[in-house]
């Protein structure tokens, strides 16, 4: 017999009310009990929109985790303070699923790490674009080979014009960065899942605050105030792993390109290729030919992949509440995502230094 699971937010803004939210209130095995933000009446809102009969709201969330009913909490405030929240949230008997990336440097992403094993408590961290049709197919071609050994590949965040404006997005103290942070690490967490290689060697990065200085610029979401944009506007870093394997990742939230796209990667492996860009393409070799294959992922003539798909979104709270449920390994290990944290952790700092920045 199916449990359900009582969830806490801690975090009620944009994030939490259009992804996680929406997608929880679908599941029948979970009642959303308690939400918490410093702003009240986004806690209220939230309550009244997506909470159950006798939900609570707060503004500290020491008070919330003090709540007995509940299971699970999931945290979906600004970086600094995802390892505190977390540590404080398993330390208090919930598991957590944490909103992306896992920390604002490593030694707090090894926090979160270590209290999750302390405490036997599940962990994990919001790569929902791990859920995606595209990735899911992907991924699956990877475990089989079917690209052989992958050396190369490139991570793509690329905004031509789309800077976040709202919330603290800009403010390098409660972000520790950019657009390398921001969206950068969905594209690196991509690509090293598909893979599926976790030891990195040294890395090479650079970081550019250019665009960021100009006034009234256009911009998806209105103009910036240089003053306040205080991280980077676009950063690259190249990767070496333990095995020799390397990585382009690229990310930018203002640059002058029209080669624009997020969240997408592109692998080279000794039988096979594959990129992500205008939807997804496996390239190779066949009979002294060369092939390039678009994959259709639903729709009509697709006998081998169910039209039936279900939202991305949806799909990791489901896996995420099933993985409680039944006591299983999320999709999203925080093994993993520590080591995408301590890679852009590298990145800016060797942008800083101006040296490479290797590995123990």
């Amino acid at each position: 017999m199916s449990k359900e699971l009582k969830v806490g937010f801690i975090g009620c803004g944009g994030i939490a009310a259009s992804k996680h939210l929406c997608a929880l209130r679908k599941i029948k095995d979970v009642e959303l009990v308690s939400f918490c933000d410093l702003v009240i009446e986004r806690a209220e809102q939230a309550k009244e929109k997506f909470g159950s009969d006798h939900a609570k709201t707060f503004t500290d969330y020491r008070k919330l985790l003090e709540d007995p009913r509940i299971d699970v909490v999931h945290i979906c405030t600004p970086n600094r303070s995802h390892s505190e929240i977390t540590v404080a949230a398993l330390e208090a008997g919930k598991h957590v699923m944490c909103e992306k990336p896992m920390a604002i440097n490593s030694i707090e992403a090894r926090k979160m790490l270590e209290a999750s094993k302390r405490t036997g408590k599940k962990l994990t961290i919001g790569y929902q674009n791990r859920f995606r049709h595209d990735s899911r197919y992907l991924h699956e071609l990877c475990v089989r080979g079917e690209l052989g050994e992958i050396y190369f590949a490139k991570a793509h965040a690329i905004r031509r014009r789309a800077v976040p404006t709202w919330g603290v997005f800009l403010n390098e103290s409660e972000q520790g960065g950019g657009p390398l942070i921001d969206i950068g690490t969905h594209a690196l967490d991509l690509t090293l899942w598909m893979m599926n290689n976790y030891q990195p060697k040294y890395v090479v990065g650079s970081t550019f605050h250019k665009l960021s200085k100009i006034k009234n610029a256009a911009n998806a979401w209105g103009p910036w105030d240089p003053e306040k944009f205080t991280v980077e506007d676009s950063a690259f870093g190249f990767i070496v792993m333990e095995n020799g394997a390397t990585i382009f990742l690229e990310s930018s939230w203002a640059l002058n390109t029209l080669e624009e796209g997020e969240a997408m990667t592109t692998l080279c492996g000794t039988k096979g290729g594959a990129d992500m860009r205008g939807g997804l393409r496996i390239n190779g070799e066949k009979l002294g030919k060369l092939y390039t294959t678009d994959v259709m992922l639903g729709g009509k003539g697709v006998a081998y992949y169910d039209s039936k798909q279900e939202d991305p979104a949806d799909l990791e709270a489901r896996m995420w509440i099933d993985c409680i449920l039944n006591d299983t390994e999320p999709l999203v290990k925080p093994e993993e995502a520590l080591v995408v944290t301590e890679i852009l952790e590298a990145i800016y700092k060797s942008a800083k230094t101006g040296t490479e920045v290797r590995f123990d």
